[in-house]
């Protein structure tokens, strides 16, 4: 009896072609039909906040892969995704919001603050994590679908290769959240006066950042990443999947969250 072999995957458009089913579902998830209100925008804040908080965490394993972040410093493999993550590290760790340097994440607070969402869960969950002389994760009061997204994230950082997480950071990233969702924001944000605007900003400077110039370098990232190596490549197209699959499962739990408040 012949056996059933996958076929290998060895470039960007393989990886593109396998998830582009799971990309699909995605786009059209319910959850995104499922925000009629500002009360449920709140719910989607409280648990999106910590794929927001990971994401930098996510971020900082790439920059440390692909960047010298060691004394003595010694140049870098890959000078151009080199750059590229060191200017993703800036945008995200330090923007300029109204004049003023702050991290996405900050502004992702202070928005869920003027929008009337409790910061309570994320805010504890870093005050832990700050206390902590280890780098162990305290999920105590995290949602249920927030604490398995992270958990999620963090395996692929811990025990992925860096070209596995260069797959979850390029097909798994927050540019995954389509126009209808933030033309819904704009429109609550005109019922509310304008408390959403700082969120607003949010979701637009995502798109702005990601833009034209950002996702052939992210796909570039991935392919210096994997060189040649087809263990490599099939370790990076699970991990897309598997970081799209995780944004299903989270949006689930907050869709599940929204029908039951």
């Amino acid at each position: 009896m012949a056996l059933v072999t996958t076929p290998s995957v060895c470039s960007i458009e393989a990886i593109q072609q396998r998830i582009e089913p799971l990309q699909a579902r995605l786009a059209a998830h319910p959850l995104y039909r499922s925000i009629h209100t500002v009360d449920h925008l709140r719910i989607f804040m409280e648990s999106h906040v910590f794929a927001v908080w990971d994401f930098m965490s996510l971020l900082k394993a790439l920059q440390r892969a692909l960047t010298c972040v060691d004394i003595p410093w010694v140049p870098a493999p890959f000078p151009a995704s080199g750059r590229f993550i060191n200017e993703i590290v800036l945008g995200e760790e330090s923007d300029i919001y109204e004049g003023q340097p702050v991290s996405h994440f900050e502004i992702y607070l202070e928005s869920m603050d003027r929008a009337g969402a409790s910061t309570r869960s994320i805010r504890q969950f870093i005050e832990r994590l700050q206390a902590r002389k280890n780098n162990e994760l305290d999920f105590t009061g995290v949602p249920l679908a927030a604490r398995r997204f992270v958990e999620g994230t963090f395996a692929v950082i811990r025990k992925g290769s860096a070209a596995a997480q260069a797959a979850a950071f390029t097909f798994g990233r927050e540019d995954a959240i389509p126009g209808m969702f933030r033309s819904l924001v704009r429109e609550l944000n005109q019922e509310m006066d304008g408390d959403l605007a700082q969120f607003v900003w949010y979701l637009e400077r995502h798109i702005e950042i990601d833009g034209e110039e950002h996702g052939p370098l992210s796909l570039r990232m991935v392919a210096d990443l994997c060189g040649a190596d087809p263990a490599l490549w099939e370790e990076s197209a699970q991990s897309a999947e598997e970081a799209i699959q995780a944004r299903l499962t989270l949006w689930d739990g907050i869709l599940d969250q929204i029908r039951h408040a």
